[in-house]
């Protein structure tokens, strides 16, 4: 059972931040084949996965974690911006200046998007970065909300069987 916890954890971290993986679609599979392990124990082994994966997001946004050089651009002569980039930095700007003004919406958003994935769990992830909410709230937000999330994930064939066998 450790074993099959430790390869959840691991998918659970590598689709936090490689967005193609899905981690919905590995839950569903580990528990059709192996219902011996618990809702429980997998719904946990996803929530760390996922908000110690997205640790690495949410602090870049928030300017406290810097990519290595090798992993930076060359940095080019400045080009002027076209309107549309002008328009798009103007917008992240806007995004920014209302997240610090009105840090309980962040909260909420977060909170939400954990549990529900809309707005996508990614996408929240960076804007409580970008709006400066306090690592321990990300933490708990995230834990809390990607727990229930995928303990009901986790629980749901089995329920339906339940239910359907009845």
């Amino acid at each position: 059972m450790l074993g099959w916890l430790g390869l959840t954890f691991g998918v659970a971290f590598g689709s936090a931040i490689i967005p193609l993986i899905s981690i919905e679609v590995f839950v569903i599979g580990l528990v059709t084949q192996q219902p011996h392990i618990s809702w429980w124990w997998i719904g946990l082994a996803v929530a760390v996965g996922q908000v110690l994966g997205k640790m690495f997001y949410f602090l870049a946004a928030r300017g406290d974690w810097h990519l290595p050089a090798w992993l930076k651009r060359k940095e080019k002569a400045p080009k002027p911006l076209s309107p549309f980039r002008v328009k798009w930095k103007a917008r992240l700007e806007w995004v920014r200046d209302r997240c610090h003004r009105h840090p309980h919406w962040m909260f909420g958003t977060h909170a939400v998007s954990s549990v529900v994935g809309l707005p996508p769990f990614m996408f929240t992830t960076v804007l409580a970065g970008l709006a400066g909410m306090s690592s321990w709230l990300f933490i708990t937000t995230g834990m809390v909300g990607r727990f229930a999330r995928f303990s009901i994930l986790a629980a749901s064939p089995g329920l339906m069987a339940g239910w359907l066998l009845h």
